[in-house]
């Protein structure tokens, strides 16, 4: 071979490394902004499902003032941690959503508990729908919280791989948070301390 082949082979191969490194920067790109936009949809998700079971939680709480005269702290627990909530919410804080979420799920766990001394307002059947209701968005929301923090944690890994972390931090993707919720929601509730 002469050194004008040599020389165009070179070429070619230099040329060929460069458009395959490109490609490989363009597919870990793509790859990145998938994995963002999972996150961003499994978010989305849980947002529904808050959002649905903060409007039902006005609804239980005004037909539990009905009848529970004597239980306002316990309504009040529920109103203010849903407050919470939403602010958290509507401030994108994943992990302020996660403590105020806490906090409303033992004042409806409360709430619930303490309805047992209220056999009419167990019977109410608009109660019963109620907290049907709020019970099976409690157990979506479970299950998409599952969903969602395999996403968060998918991204997460993905951003400080290598060579993914280079593509990352030249584009600013950044970690997610994960939602979690107090150590008390794994806990058996204590019920006698409720009705004391």
């Amino acid at each position: 071979m002469n050194e004008a082949a040599q020389a165009d082979i070179g070429t070619w191969v230099f040329w060929g490394v460069v458009i395959a490194g490109l490609l490989y920067a363009v597919l870990i790109y793509n790859n990145l902004v998938t994995l963002k936009h999972q996150v961003t949809k499994s978010w989305s998700n849980i947002d529904v499902l808050l959002k649905q079971r903060h409007e039902e939680l006005p609804k239980l709480v005004e037909t539990c003032k009905q009848y529970m005269n004597f239980e306002q702290e316990t309504l009040e627990k529920v109103m203010l941690a849903r407050a919470a909530a939403q602010t958290a919410r509507d401030r994108g804080d994943v992990k302020g959503v996660g403590a105020a979420e806490s906090q409303m799920r033992l004042g409806l766990g409360q709430l619930f508990a303490v309805a047992e001394n209220y056999p009419e307002l167990k019977a109410n059947q608009s109660f019963q729908q109620l907290q049907a209701r709020i019970s099976g968005l409690e157990n979506a929301i479970a299950d998409r919280r599952e969903f969602y923090n395999e996403a968060v944690n998918i991204n997460n890994v993905r951003i400080e791989q290598f060579p993914d972390v280079l593509i990352a931090r030249g584009f600013n993707f950044g970690a997610a948070d994960l939602l979690e919720f107090s150590a008390t929601e794994l806990e058996d509730p204590d019920i006698k301390s409720l009705f004391a």
